[in-house]
């Protein structure tokens, strides 16, 4: 099977609109939460979100083109960019066919479905925007990256909620190894702090209500009450080994494994004794070759809802057996919120970058672990240690389970 490299990484977040400020944003506990911005919250319950901010989609892009793109596929596109750019990859020198892009958004565009349905309402069908449906839907994050960077091989958008960014990363790593590609842009992309967004999942109870926001995403924390919505984007370059070094590309690590399952339990909360999440590690953990004992760092799904992070602790335990007590597990999400659909592209970079630099973040803002949650979530204070295979587990509504396998690049 052939070996799959990363080579490049890009990121819009709420803490930092390059891989550099994000991750020095991540070294400093940086919190990207706060008072929601994008519209008046006086009559809803939920008052804070990580926004992206001060994001300039103009300064990353044909400003041109990005008229013409909801929110979800400029930060695609931004974050594509800062990944071909630092693995310096020049598609004048590709078989464009080679070269694929899959990268998914669990929603899509929402804030112009929500504009232009008032515009329906109010003003009649003739004045609905005639860029509403590619605006809109979710496969023009990864349409846009293709067109902006002249990718022309398999191009697709896995929306699975929560996990599509994650089971985009692992779909690309199959297309490589199985020779479709050399090249992929992978990952995820969201933006639904919107109106209806934060009302559908006020309503189901999903949403922290808690006003501090320091407090307010705290997973595995005994206090915990629902996730802090999120957005942004996440996506990794990824290229087959052997022509990733005929280039002379630098190799920031590699994909060894993937494991995708579902729960077939309930369409929002995954399965109570944590049965698929802990298949799709053990799956992840199998294809690449490691035991449980040889496992350093997990970045959990931790999303601060009472359910995920329970379930998700019991998945670890069923997963690692023994092995669990000494793994070091944190939520990037106490930090940036849940970026959805986004979610599994950024912690992948999280995954990465704790392989090259081994420092561990700490869930910031927990402090009183959940009895029943008893596993070492990083709490009070990041730490140094060597890391040389990661994990990182994404859960979406619906059942879906996705875990990536990073290793430190070894020839």
């Amino acid at each position: 099977m052939r070996r799959v490299v990363i080579t490049g990484m890009g990121a819009v977040t709420p803490i930092g609109n390059t891989v550099e400020e994000f991750w020095n944003g991540v070294r400093s506990g940086k919190l990207g939460i706060g008072p929601i911005t994008r519209f008046d919250t006086a009559e809803y319950k939920v008052k804070l979100a990580a926004e992206v901010k001060g994001f300039d989609a103009g300064a990353r892009m044909d400003a041109r083109a990005a008229r013409r793109m909801s929110a979800f596929s400029q930060y695609a596109v931004a974050a594509a960019g800062e990944a071909l750019a630092q693995a310096q990859l020049n598609m004048e020198n590709e078989d464009a066919y080679r070269a694929g892009v899959c990268i998914g958004s669990g929603v899509g565009g929402l804030w112009e479905l929500e504009q232009e349905h008032e515009r329906l309402l109010t003003k009649g069908p003739s004045r609905v925007k005639p860029l509403l449906i590619p605006m809109m839907i979710t496969n023009m994050a990864a349409g846009n990256v293709a067109i902006a960077y002249g990718f022309k091989g398999k191009c697709l958008d896995i929306t699975t909620a929560c996990a599509s960014g994650t089971h985009c990363i692992g779909e690309a790593f199959r297309a490589i190894q199985h020779g479709e590609l050399d090249v992929c842009a992978a990952g995820g992309s969201e933006s639904t702090v919107t109106p209806i967004g934060v009302a559908g999942f006020t309503n189901l109870t999903a949403l922290s209500t808690e006003p501090d926001p320091a407090r307010a995403s705290i997973p595995f924390d005994r206090e915990r009450g629902g996730f802090v919505i999120g957005e942004g984007a996440g996506v990794l370059l990824l290229e087959e080994l052997s022509h990733a070094k005929a280039r002379g590309a630098k190799i920031l690590a590699e994909i060894t494994g993937y494991g995708a399952t579902c729960d077939a339990f309930h369409i929002t909360s995954p399965a109570e004794d944590g049965s698929g999440a802990a298949k799709a590690m053990e799956l992840a953990m199998g294809e690449a070759g490691v035991k449980p004992e040889d496992v350093d760092y997990l970045n959990a799904h931790g999303t601060s809802t009472h359910h995920n992070d329970l379930f998700e602790t019991r998945a670890i335990r069923l997963a690692f057996g023994a092995a669990a007590e000494g793994l070091s597990i944190n939520s990037t999400k106490s930090m940036i919120g849940h970026l959805l659909g986004a979610a599994g592209g950024v912690e992948a970079i999280v995954c990465v970058k704790t392989i090259q630099e081994g420092f561990v973040h700490q869930t910031i803002g927990s402090k009183e672990p959940d009895p029943e949650c008893d596993l070492d979530y990083t709490f009070g204070a990041p730490k140094e240690k060597t890391v040389r295979t990661a994990l990182s587990n994404s859960l979406g509504f619906g059942g879906h389970n996705g875990t990536l396998a990073f290793r430190a690049f070894e020839e």
